[in-house]
């Protein structure tokens, strides 16, 4: 087939979409701008796709070069998201994993939207009794899992339960281990965002839950200048995780790493998918559930579980604290030395 064959209103509409798709696609790189083109962003892989795909055609048409840069575009708009770009700042910034000590204590951290109307929420209590994590964070706890969550009660002492007004319901942090000395938690922002300190072999760990509201036209931008100032008192170290509704590659996510000063952790992947839609399409939902790390708390990995009832599936993290700080021995002469000087 002749490269120029196809017909000239086919190829005129496969230009028109590519320029179409390719206006939202520009703008999601302005997210810093305005929260409108950051809602743009999250969906950055399937416009580029999509532009892709609309632009095929045009290399069988007298657009053969529009095509091309087209498809160009498409796919370095692609590996902003990977990793893959060579430009500074047009990829997420992850921190590396840490590798692990044969010594050291390693604990796992669980994290999960549980989405408020659940069908299904004894899939969770299997979840937890079988990867037994040490720690809880939990979104979506709304009226209906309040029973659910206190049949963990017993197993989870320490415990921060936001509640909320609306029936999305807020978060919560369940853990194994105590309150750090002296410490107790705190609900924030009306229950979307909770802290706390635990005590960690001797080692004090803050641990956080955070819910974000939906991108523009909603209200998360505003939300985020609402929290800045906790997320900046956050103390060292910490692990903050939850379902922030953004993309590791948005501006509302690098505003939330910026005024924590957090380095994410990840890639986690493809957390959430609209729950209408089949699982083998999970490969085309976001990574809105994300894990940031503050301080000297090293992660060994972090990824997805299988499905347990919800449209987020749950996220598992490993880590460890460094070693705690003993003080030297004294030296025994000079103990000895004391003890001799006050015995005479």
């Amino acid at each position: 087939m002749d490269r120029k064959s196809l017909p000239g209103a086919a190829s005129a509409i496969a230009l028109i979409l590519v320029t179409l798709i390719s206006v939202p696609l520009v703008a999601g790189f302005f997210g810093r701008l305005h929260p409108a083109f950051d809602s743009f962003a999250h969906f950055r892989v399937h416009l580029a796709v999509l532009m892709i795909v609309c632009a095929l055609p045009l290399l069988l048409s007298a657009f053969r070069r529009e095509g091309l840069a087209a498809i160009a575009f498409g796919l370095a708009a692609i590996t902003t998201v990977t990793g893959a770009s060579m430009l500074p700042g047009m990829r997420p910034a992850y921190a590396a994993y840490a590798p692990r000590a044969g010594d050291q204590p390693v604990y796992r951290l669980l994290q999960m939207n549980l989405r408020f109307d659940n069908a299904t929420p004894e899939k969770l209590l299997s979840l937890v009794a079988r990867e037994r994590p040490d720690v809880i964070t939990l979104e979506e706890v709304s009226d209906m899992w309040a029973p659910k969550i206190a049949l963990l009660y017993p197993a989870y002492p320490y415990r921060v339960v936001c509640t909320i007004g609306n029936h999305a319901g807020g978060v919560a942090i369940l853990s194994l281990r105590p309150f750090a000395s002296g410490t107790e938690g705190r609900c924030i922002e009306g229950g979307t965002f909770a802290t706390a300190s635990f005590d960690f072999g001797g080692r004090p760990l803050g641990i956080a839950a955070l819910h974000m509201h939906w991108p523009w036209p909603s209200t998360q931008s505003a939300q985020i200048d609402n929290i800045t100032g906790d997320l900046a008192g956050l103390a060292k170290p910490t692990l903050l995780a939850g379902d922030l509704n953004a993309t590791p590659w948005s501006a509302a996510a690098a505003r939330i790493a910026e005024a924590g000063t957090l380095r994410p952790v990840g890639p986690v992947g493809v957390s959430w998918q609209y729950r209408l839609l089949p699982e083998f399409l999970r490969f085309a939902g976001l990574p809105i559930d994300q894990v940031f790390a503050k301080g000297e708390v090293f992660v060994h990995s972090a990824g997805t579980l299988e499905a347990a009832g919800s449209d987020h599936l749950p996220v598992l993290v490993e880590f460890s604290l460094p070693a705690r700080e003993t003080p030297p021995d004294e030296d025994m002469p000079s103990i000895t030395a004391r003890l001799a000087a006050k015995s005479g």
